[in-house]
Protein backbone atom coordinates (compact mmCIF):
# COMPACT_ATOMS: atom_id res chain seq x y z
CA UNK A 1 0.00 0.00 0.00
CA UNK A 2 2.86 2.70 1.12
CA UNK A 3 3.87 1.84 -2.43
CA UNK A 4 0.96 3.51 -4.09
CA UNK A 5 0.77 6.38 -2.20
CA UNK A 6 4.72 7.32 -2.52
CA UNK A 7 5.05 10.20 -4.62
CA UNK A 8 1.36 10.97 -4.57
CA UNK A 9 0.02 14.55 -4.67
CA UNK A 10 -3.82 14.95 -4.04
CA UNK A 11 -5.35 18.32 -3.50
CA UNK A 12 -8.65 19.49 -1.53
CA UNK A 13 -10.22 22.97 -1.52
CA UNK A 14 -6.48 24.52 -2.28
CA UNK A 15 -4.87 22.45 0.29
CA UNK A 16 -2.01 20.38 -0.91
CA UNK A 17 -1.41 17.42 1.04
CA UNK A 18 1.56 15.14 -0.14
CA UNK A 19 1.61 11.01 0.94
CA UNK A 20 4.36 8.96 1.06
CA UNK A 21 4.93 5.44 3.08
CA UNK A 22 2.91 6.78 6.16
CA UNK A 23 4.34 10.36 6.17
CA UNK A 24 1.49 13.58 5.15
CA UNK A 25 2.77 16.65 4.89
CA UNK A 26 -0.14 19.15 4.66
CA UNK A 27 -0.42 23.41 4.91
CA UNK A 28 2.88 23.68 3.37
CA UNK A 29 3.36 27.46 2.99
CA UNK A 30 6.43 30.29 2.77
CA UNK A 31 6.09 34.00 4.16
CA UNK A 32 6.62 36.54 1.16
CA UNK A 33 10.19 38.14 1.59
CA UNK A 34 10.77 41.78 0.17
CA UNK A 35 13.00 42.23 -2.92
CA UNK A 36 16.95 41.23 -2.33
CA UNK A 37 16.37 39.70 0.72
CA UNK A 38 18.78 36.27 1.35
CA UNK A 39 16.24 34.14 2.93
CA UNK A 40 13.45 32.78 3.47
CA UNK A 41 11.49 29.97 5.29
CA UNK A 42 8.99 27.14 4.86
CA UNK A 43 6.32 26.00 7.55
CA UNK A 44 4.06 22.30 7.05
CA UNK A 45 3.00 19.73 9.25
CA UNK A 46 4.10 16.41 8.98
CA UNK A 47 1.86 13.68 9.75
CA UNK A 48 2.94 9.94 10.21
CA UNK A 49 0.39 7.74 10.43
CA UNK A 50 3.15 4.79 10.37
CA UNK A 51 3.80 2.47 12.89
CA UNK A 52 7.20 3.52 12.75
CA UNK A 53 9.36 6.86 13.15
CA UNK A 54 10.75 8.43 10.50
CA UNK A 55 12.98 11.40 10.15
CA UNK A 56 13.32 14.30 7.83
CA UNK A 57 17.28 14.26 6.39
CA UNK A 58 16.94 16.80 3.62
CA UNK A 59 15.22 19.26 1.84
CA UNK A 60 15.74 20.86 -1.41
CA UNK A 61 14.22 23.53 -3.93
CA UNK A 62 14.74 24.87 -7.19
CA UNK A 63 13.98 28.76 -5.53
CA UNK A 64 17.39 28.28 -3.30
CA UNK A 65 20.92 27.96 -4.06
CA UNK A 66 20.65 25.76 -0.85
CA UNK A 67 18.15 24.33 1.76
CA UNK A 68 18.41 23.24 5.51
CA UNK A 69 16.54 22.00 8.32
CA UNK A 70 16.64 24.61 11.19
CA UNK A 71 15.22 25.17 14.64
CA UNK A 72 14.97 27.97 17.07
CA UNK A 73 16.00 28.40 20.31
CA UNK A 74 16.28 31.13 23.13
CA UNK A 75 19.38 30.49 24.93
CA UNK A 76 20.86 33.02 27.87
CA UNK A 77 17.52 35.53 26.86
CA UNK A 78 18.71 35.40 23.21
CA UNK A 79 16.71 34.09 20.31
CA UNK A 80 19.13 31.90 17.89
CA UNK A 81 18.60 30.00 15.00
CA UNK A 82 21.36 26.48 14.05
CA UNK A 83 20.55 24.06 11.44
CA UNK A 84 19.82 20.44 12.84
CA UNK A 85 20.63 17.46 10.79
CA UNK A 86 17.39 15.87 11.03
CA UNK A 87 13.79 16.59 12.04
CA UNK A 88 11.88 13.47 13.89
CA UNK A 89 8.41 12.33 12.78
CA UNK A 90 8.02 9.69 15.84
CA UNK A 91 5.01 7.03 14.96
CA UNK A 92 1.31 8.35 14.85
CA UNK A 93 2.22 11.74 15.70
CA UNK A 94 2.38 15.48 14.08
CA UNK A 95 5.16 17.34 14.05
CA UNK A 96 4.66 21.32 12.89
CA UNK A 97 7.17 23.38 11.34
CA UNK A 98 6.47 26.98 12.13
CA UNK A 99 7.66 30.81 12.36
CA UNK A 100 10.28 30.61 15.66
CA UNK A 101 10.18 26.45 15.85
CA UNK A 102 11.85 23.89 13.51
CA UNK A 103 11.34 24.78 10.04
CA UNK A 104 12.86 24.49 6.73
CA UNK A 105 15.55 27.43 5.57
CA UNK A 106 15.71 28.38 2.13
CA UNK A 107 19.29 30.32 1.19
CA UNK A 108 20.64 32.11 -1.19
CA UNK A 109 17.02 32.92 -2.45
CA UNK A 110 17.40 33.56 -6.58
CA UNK A 111 14.16 35.71 -6.17
CA UNK A 112 12.01 37.79 -3.56
CA UNK A 113 8.96 34.62 -2.59
CA UNK A 114 6.21 36.58 -3.39
CA UNK A 115 2.52 36.13 -1.98
CA UNK A 116 0.04 34.24 -4.42
CA UNK A 117 2.38 32.55 -6.11
CA UNK A 118 3.86 28.67 -5.04
CA UNK A 119 7.17 26.44 -5.51
CA UNK A 120 7.97 22.89 -4.77
CA UNK A 121 9.93 21.61 -2.20
CA UNK A 122 11.52 18.20 -2.20
CA UNK A 123 11.45 16.85 0.76
CA UNK A 124 13.71 13.60 2.16
CA UNK A 125 12.69 11.71 4.42
CA UNK A 126 14.68 8.09 5.86
CA UNK A 127 12.05 5.97 5.09
CA UNK A 128 9.30 7.33 3.39
CA UNK A 129 12.04 8.97 0.69
CA UNK A 130 11.68 11.80 -1.54
CA UNK A 131 7.94 13.84 -1.31
CA UNK A 132 7.37 16.39 -3.45
CA UNK A 133 5.15 19.53 -1.61
CA UNK A 134 3.72 22.33 -3.36
CA UNK A 135 4.48 25.58 -1.10
CA UNK A 136 1.66 28.13 -0.83
CA UNK A 137 3.42 32.30 -0.50
CA UNK A 138 1.57 34.22 1.43
CA UNK A 139 1.99 37.60 3.05
CA UNK A 140 2.92 38.08 6.59
CA UNK A 141 -0.21 39.65 7.77
CA UNK A 142 -2.19 36.84 6.30
CA UNK A 143 -0.13 34.02 7.94
CA UNK A 144 -0.26 35.74 11.02
CA UNK A 145 -3.85 36.07 10.64
CA UNK A 146 -4.67 32.24 10.64
CA UNK A 147 -2.38 31.59 13.51
CA UNK A 148 -0.20 28.57 13.83
CA UNK A 149 -0.48 27.53 17.53
CA UNK A 150 2.04 24.96 19.76
CA UNK A 151 4.12 21.90 18.28
CA UNK A 152 4.78 18.45 19.04
CA UNK A 153 7.09 16.02 18.44
CA UNK A 154 10.92 15.92 20.19
CA UNK A 155 13.67 18.20 18.26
Amino acid sequence: MARLLAGLLLVFGGVTTALAAGIEVTAAYARATPPGAPVGGAYFEIRNRGDQADRLLAAASPVAGRVELHTHTVQDGVARMHEVPAIEAPAGQTVRLQPGGLHVMLMELKAPLKAGESFPLTLTFERAGQLEVTVQVKETTEVMSHGHHGHHGKH
